[in-house]
Formats: C-alpha cells, sequence, structure tokens
C-alpha cells in the first residue's frame, strides 16, 4: 500500500444560478494528488481554490463530477475505510452544553468503544491536548483556540492512521496555531499521516514533509518542500542591518525596519556589497548563505504563472 491519499483526474463542478441561466463553477479540475503514509502534508492555496472541496470528496461528504478518490488504495464510497481516519472540518459543529469529556465520550460512543478502553482514550486525548483541567466545563465556555484543539482530540478517538484538517489554525491567535501545530507535528512523530489544508504559508513551512499548492482547482506544484524550495549554489542571500544608501538601491533590496535583505545575487555582486560594507559606516553584515527560496516567493511565483494562463485573481 504505497499511497494513503490517492485521485486520479477528480472534477468537481458546481452549478449555480436559476432555472433559467445557470452557471457552471469548476472548483475541482483534473486533480491528481498522492500522499504517502507517514507524511505530514501541506495543501496549500489561496481561498477559493479548491482546498475544502477536495477534502469532502474525500470524505465522501460530496460527490466528484468526474474523477475517482482513493484512501488507503480505497474507493472513498467504502464505508469501513474511513474507520482508519480522523477529520476535522473547517467550521466544526459543537454540542456547546457538553462538557469537553461528555463530547468525547459521545464520540467513542459512535466509534463502539468499550466504556472503559474510552475512559482511557479521553483522560489520554485531553492530556495530549493540553484541555486536562477543563474536562468538566461546558464547550460553550471555550476559546476558539480550545474548540480547535477538543475538535482535534475527537478526531483521535478512533486512533486513526491517517488525519485530516480542513484549515485547522485559521482564525487562531499566535499561541493557538503554535499549540495546534505543535499537536500537528507530534502526530507526525508518532507515525500517523497528516493531510491539512491552508492559506497560511508559514505554517505548511514549520511543520510539513510534502506540500501541495492548488490554484483555481488545479495542483500547480507539488513536492517534498526540501525540494521545493531548492538551494542555488551559484547564488547568495545577504542581510545586513542599518541605513539603506544610493549605492545599495541597485540591487533591488527588501527593507524592513534596519534590516536589508539582498538577494539573490550572484557571487561578483557579493563581492561589491562587502565592499560597500566595508565602506559604509552606516551598514552591518549580519548574515550571507546560499540563495534558498522562501515558500512564499515559490507560491507567488504560481500564483503568477496563473495569472498570465487564464487571467486569475486570487481572493
Amino acid at each position: 500500500m504505497n499511497y494513503v491519499i490517492r485521485t486520479e483526474r477528480l472534477v468537481k463542478i458546481y452549478h449555480a444560478g436559476g432555472p433559467v441561466k445557470k452557471k457552471e463553477i469548476e472548483a475541482v479540475r483534473g486533480l491528481d494528488l498522492s500522499v504517502r503514509r507517514g507524511e505530514i502534508y501541506g495543501f496549500l492555496g489561496p481561498n477559493g481554490a479548491g482546498k475544502s472541496t477536495t477534502i469532502k470528496v474525500l470524505m465522501n461528504l460530496i460527490f466528484p463530477t468526474s474523477g475517482a478518490a482513493f484512501l488507503f488504495d480505497q474507493p472513498v464510497e467504502r464505508p469501513d475505510v474511513r474507520d482508519k481516519v480522523g477529520f476535522l472540518p473547517e467550521n466544526p459543529y459543537f454540542y456547546e452544553y457538553l462538557t469537553a469529556e461528555e463530547f468525547l465520550k459521545l464520540n467513542a460512543d459512535l466509534y463502539g468503544i468499550p466504556s472503559q478502553r474510552a475512559k482511557e482514550k479521553i483522560d489520554g486525548l485531553l492530556d495530549f491536548v493540553g484541555l486536562s483541567r477543563f474536562r468538566k466545563t461546558r464547550l460553550k465556555k471555550f476559546s476558539k483556540g480550545m474548540l480547535q484543539r477538543i475538535g482535534l482530540a475527537q478526531a483521535l478517538i478512533n486512533d486513526p492512521e491517517l488525519v485530516i484538517l480542513d484549515e485547522p489554525t485559521s482564525g487562531l491567535d499566535p499561541i493557538g496555531r503554535k499549540m495546534v501545530l505543535d499537536l500537528i507535528k507530534t502526530l507526525g512523530d508518532q507515525g500517523k499521516t497528516v493531510f491539512f489544508s491552508t492559506h497560511i504559508l508559514s505554517d505548511v513551512e514549520s511543520v510539513c514533509t510534502q506540500v501541495g499548492i492548488i490554484i483555481k482547482g488545479k495542483l500547480r506544484k507539488s513536492g517534498n518542500i526540501e525540494e521545493i524550495l531548492e538551494s542555488d549554489d551559484d547564488l547568495f542571500r545577504v542581510r545586513l542591518k542599518g541605513k539603506l544608501n544610493e549605492d545599495l538601491k541597485k540591487f533591488n533590496p527588501q527593507v524592513t525596519g534596519e534590516e536589508i535583505v539582498i538577494s539573490p545575487v550572484t557571487g561578483e555582486v557579493l563581492y561589491e556589497v562587502f565592499d560597500l560594507v566595508k565602506r559604509g559606516s552606516d551598514l552591518q553584515l549580519v548574515e550571507v548563505g546560499k540563495f534558498r527560496k522562501t515558500l512564499e516567493e515559490v507560491f507567488l511565483e504560481e500564483v503568477e504563472k496563473v495569472k498570465r494562463e487564464e487571467g486569475y485573481e486570487a481572493d
């Protein structure tokens, strides 16, 4: 079994408008996606790119217009295949008058987990997501970040091999985002496969081993994150601190406060910058390294390609 998730030329078309004038919206267009066991796969794209639609097809919540989707090399329509999957949707609904403990017990009952085993699982999961002391607290009193963590706990109640999360850090403050991302990283360390969608570039760069960039329903780029952010031995990135002068402007620097970043530059230009630093009392060399694209640069390159090819404007 090579792939935990696989799609073949997946297409999903929605129909909008009235009975007279109908409009077709092609949310997913010929998507070929593959995720191997043990990967943390970041499914990256702007709003409206087709991320949630793809996940809903994988969870058999909606049906493809054409093409096929598979979990563990089995068609997603098979109910038994989803026994191995934990799922947290983008906008989950919680029974707000249940306590955290009662909510997890309800989910354990849905999976037919025996009472004693369920109690052990609930204790372990509440500890895992850092909510043990809130086990008797009703969900209506939970913050957004706490709800995301109890949602993640319910997605793990069946000890799944695959965890699918739709925008798990959306709307969270920096502390809540870090906690959720740390939990995702821990799941990867435990050998679970994690597939999560996001439009937040830094989330993918910080935890993922694989990344797929989807724009306007098509997979534009995918692969190992280190390969996608490949370095170039002949190009460099220079970080300086100080005041930008006229001589530096010709290198098209990026300036943030007192930090000046120049990249990519050749070895010849690098020595020019060194010379300017020697002669400029207002400049200090902070770092020199091989040029390596950021995920933001790769992502924006793909967006620009789509704009040129299809006149697409991201939301």
